[in-house]
């Protein structure tokens, strides 16, 4: 155990968020991302028993987000015409303001299609339990100062 570290982030997830450097990208993912599809050339961490937002909270606080770029968190966009809430998105919204001085301005979409192609070569998906749906993330990390 270590001081200071919010305990739902594991070993295994410490070293992969350690290891990844200046631009490199995580994807945090819902239940229903195909997880391993997407990461088979890259790093998959199963926390199948978590959600979402209780994992973005922890990683940001020992994860920088990118400066240099307008929308270092990227969320998938719902598809024109699906009837989906997105009411963890306003979740989202929160924590990220407490954990990054530009709020939610920070937050993009991207399309559903480019997101999958680029969790492809995202440094490491993160697989979780989470039900709600469009609930996938991608962060873009920055540099610590």
């Amino acid at each position: 155990m270590l001081k200071g570290i919010p305990k739902i982030l594991s070993p295994e997830l410490l070293k992969v968020l350690c290891e990844m450097g200046h631009s490199d990208r995580l994807v945090i993912a819902d239940g229903n991302f195909p997880a391993q599809t997407m990461g088979k050339n890259g790093i998959v961490i199963r926390m199948d028993g978590h959600g979402t937002c209780e994992l973005l909270e922890a990683i940001l606080q020992v994860f920088p987000l990118d400066t240099y770029v307008e929308h270092p968190m990227n969320l998938m966009q719902v598809m024109p015409g699906d009837p989906v809430e997105t009411p963890i998105w306003d979740s989202y919204r929160e924590i990220v303001k407490k954990a990054d001085g530009r709020g939610e301005k920070v937050i993009g979409q991207i399309e559903r299609f480019a997101f999958y192609e680029e969790a492809r070569d995202a440094y490491a998906i993160i697989a979780t339990g989470e039900g709600a749906l469009y609930a996938n993330i991608m962060l873009q990390k920055g540099v610590v100062a």
